[in-house]
């Protein structure tokens, strides 16, 4: 190895040698180890020799149906080499199969040539499990509960004609109590959704207006005791997003009117054009929210003390508003109640 090479090693490993999921590798010469470090068999379960003595013997711990596809990262070409990463199996000599993130990043020398590879291996066994069991809770959300819920629905709206007044109360507070469960259930879907993604959300061009005129007739029908103004036209503009940019409204549409227990609510939709983003700001005439909390109401574990929510639907939606470039605050209004007002870049 270059002297380069051997500093530049030395330095990584005594980082990586004290982590636990994670071992260090140098390449100098094609099918050549210079360096493999300390954590390579706890997390392969084979001695760093057998590969030092073999190199050939580490395409034989990939699982069968990702080894092709190592190889081809392996043996790119020197000259088109550049930063890579990618996820793979590996099969352990006990039969055990781990999923590993390598990281390859090649060092050039002062001449512009090839000097090594650097390689990471990290154990990603957990997150990869992790992702499993929250795409299996998705598909039951979606599919299962969530149909269950609209039919069950369907059928107590069917009663409406078929029950005398004293009993109609009871059946709209049923429905009312249904309808918030399916609303749970979206919430809880997208917040799956938020947690399986990438770390940086694929964001695209979507259309504000039809979005949130959508959430807004939604939240009409399912509270026709509330009033729903939109104050203006909705701006005919895309915003940089994506499809969960309705979670967004509809958690705030949502909050707004499930913590308003005035006679007559009403909630209001208006909009700001700042030039280069929307700001969205949805006000209800409800109590208000003391200062104090302000700045809670969006934190994971935020639960109101005489609410039935979660909490989660804001954190979602603090979340989402972050991901997506924007910010999100709440305002007291000009009478009693509170404002969230959303600032949303516009797509380019």
């Amino acid at each position: 190895m270059t002297d380069t090479c051997a500093q530049t090693t030395e330095e990584l490993s005594a980082l990586v040698d004290h982590l636990d999921r994670t071992t260090i590798w140098t390449v100098s010469e094609p099918g050549t180890f210079d360096y493999i470090s300390d954590g390579f068999e706890k997390l392969w379960g084979i001695s760093a020799d057998v590969l030092r003595d073999d190199p050939a013997q580490l395409l034989e711990t990939i699982h069968p149906d990702d080894r092709d596809f190592v190889r081809s990262q392996m043996e790119q070409d020197p000259e088109e080499l550049s930063e890579i990463e990618y996820e793979a199996r590996i099969v352990r000599p006990d039969g055990e199969v781990r999923w590993m993130k390598t990281e390859q990043i090649p060092i050039w020398d002062t001449n512009g040539d090839l000097s090594h590879v650097i390689g990471l291996s990290t154990d990603i066994t957990e997150q990869k499990h992790r992702e499993e069991e929250l795409a299996v809770l998705n598909q039951i959300l979606r599919h299962d509960i969530k149909n269950d819920m609209a039919v069950i629905l369907g059928w107590m709206e069917f009663l409406e004609d078929h029950v005398d007044q004293e009993g109609r109360e009871y059946l709209q507070k049923t429905l009312s109590s249904g309808r918030n469960i399916v609303e749970l259930i979206n919430s809880t879907r997208d917040y799956v959704e938020l947690i399986v993604e990438d770390d940086e959300m694929d964001l695209r061009s979507v259309p504000l207006k039809s979005i949130l005129q959508t959430e807004i007739d939604i939240r009409r029908e399912m509270y026709p005791n509330t009033t729903f103004v939109v104050d203006g036209e909705i701006p005919d503009v895309s915003l940089l997003a994506n499809d969960l940019l309705s979670s967004v409204f509809r958690n705030v549409l949502n909050n707004a009117v499930q913590h308003n227990d005035t006679a007559e609510p009403q909630t209001t939709v208006s909009f700001a054009d700042t030039g280069t983003a929307v700001v969205i700001q949805i006000a209800d005439n409800g109590p208000g929210i003391p200062d104090d909390q302000k700045e809670l109401l969006f934190d994971k574990q935020a639960k109101g003390a005489a609410s039935s929510s979660t909490g989660m639907g804001l954190y979602l939606t603090a979340t989402l508003v972050r991901n997506f470039g924007g910010e999100i605050w709440v305002e007291d209004t000009d009478s009693t109640g509170s404002v969230f007002k959303i600032k949303l870049p516009k797509a380019n």
